[in-house]
């Protein structure tokens, strides 16, 4: 049950993307830019036909083939019963629905609208999905970290165990 309710996570996810970007598409796209808090988060409508601080730019196929390959291998680990726990399927599940988000926009339009802009740094403008795929890769791999450290552990505790015996 859990593997179909984290691949609904990520339908909805994707959905919730792109209704954003449509809105900030139709919004933005006249006016440019809206600040939200000062210059430091500003809305701002923004084409995006590369992947982040704008590589890759005019590789739309490239990027939709290795972000489809991405999502069919992590979609196939959840159906396939190898993403169990469910912090992990729900991580899961939230980069999956970005990536779809992402892809639909690719595939779609050609390029990926983007909206969120941090000028307080020098960081490239974002969008929802790229929030989902961002911190659901870092909690992720914070996830295997920790799965890997308490593995470990089990196993140095049961080498002392049987070497007691």
């Amino acid at each position: 049950m859990l593997p179909y309710l984290a691949l609904l996570l990520s339908a909805v996810l994707a959905f919730v993307d792109q209704l954003l970007k449509i809105e900030m598409r139709n919004w933005l796209k006249s006016a440019g830019e809206i600040p939200l808090i000062g210059e430091a988060l500003k809305l701002t409508y923004l084409e995006n036909r590369g992947m982040a601080f704008g590589m890759m730019q005019g590789q739309k196929w490239l990027l939709v083939w290795v972000t489809a390959f991405v999502l069919l291998i992590l979609i196939a680990a959840i159906m396939m019963g190898k993403i169990r726990k469910p912090a992990t399927l729900f991580t899961t599940a939230v980069i999956i629905g970005g990536g779809v988000g992402n892809l639909i926009d690719r595939v779609y339009r050609g390029y990926v609208i983007d909206y969120i802009n941090v000028s307080l740094i020098d960081f490239p403008i974002f969008n929802f999905a790229d929030i989902c795929v961002t911190c659901g890769t870092i909690v992720l791999l914070i996830l295997l970290v920790i799965e890997m450290v308490e593995e470990e552990k089990a196993g140095k505790a049961a080498k002392v165990e049987n070497n007691g015996k």
